[in-house]
C-alpha cells in the first residue's frame, strides 16, 4: 500500500502552511505540493501525480472549480476535494457539477477529513513512490 499523495490548491500560504501539518499528522499520507491557483494545480498534477487534490474554491486567477474541471477531463484523474470557506448548496452543486469528488468546509476539515480519506482510499494511495501513476485496471 501506497502512502496517499496530496497536492494542496490554496491562496492563503497560512491556511496552507496549517493544512500541510494537519496532513503530517495522519497516517499513509504525504503532501507532495503545494499550489496557490487552479494554473498552478492544472500544471502540478501532471507533474506530482497526486492522488488527491484538495482545492480551494475562490482563489486569483483561475479558481477551483474551472481547474477542477479542467483536471477531470483526464482519463487518470485525481481525486478532488473542493476545501472551502463557502458552504453553500449553490457552491456544492457547483463542485459537483465540475466533478469534484468531495465538499468540505473548512471548519470541517479536522472532523471530516479523516472519514472521506477512508472512504475513497480504501486500500491507499495509487501512486508510486517515483510519481508515476499506477495504470489503471
Amino acid at each position: 500500500m501506497f502512502p496517499i499523495r496530496v497536492l494542496l490548491v490554496d491562496d492563503s500560504p497560512a491556511f496552507a502552511r496549517a493544512s500541510k501539518y494537519f496532513f503530517a499528522s495522519l497516517d499513509n499520507v504525504n503532501v507532495v505540493g503545494r499550489a496557490s491557483c487552479g494554473e498552478q494545480a492544472v500544471e502540478l498534477v501532471t507533474a506530482l501525480a497526486p492522488d488527491l487534490i484538495v482545492m480551494d474554491l475562490a482563489m486569483p486567477g483561475m479558481g477551483g472549480l474551472a481547474a477542477t474541471q479542467q483536471i477531470k477531463q483526464s482519463a487518470s484523474a485525481p481525486k478532488v476535494l473542493i476545501l472551502t470557506l463557502h458552504n453553500g448548496s449553490i457552491y456544492r452543486q457547483g463542485a459537483h457539477r465540475a466533478g469534484a469528488d468531495g465538499f468540505l468546509a473548512k471548519d470541517d476539515l479536522v472532523s471530516q477529513l479523516p472519514a472521506f480519506l477512508a472512504a475513497t482510499f480504501p486500500a491507499g494511495g495509487q501512486g508510486r513512490p517515483d510519481g508515476l501513476r499506477a495504470a489503471a485496471g
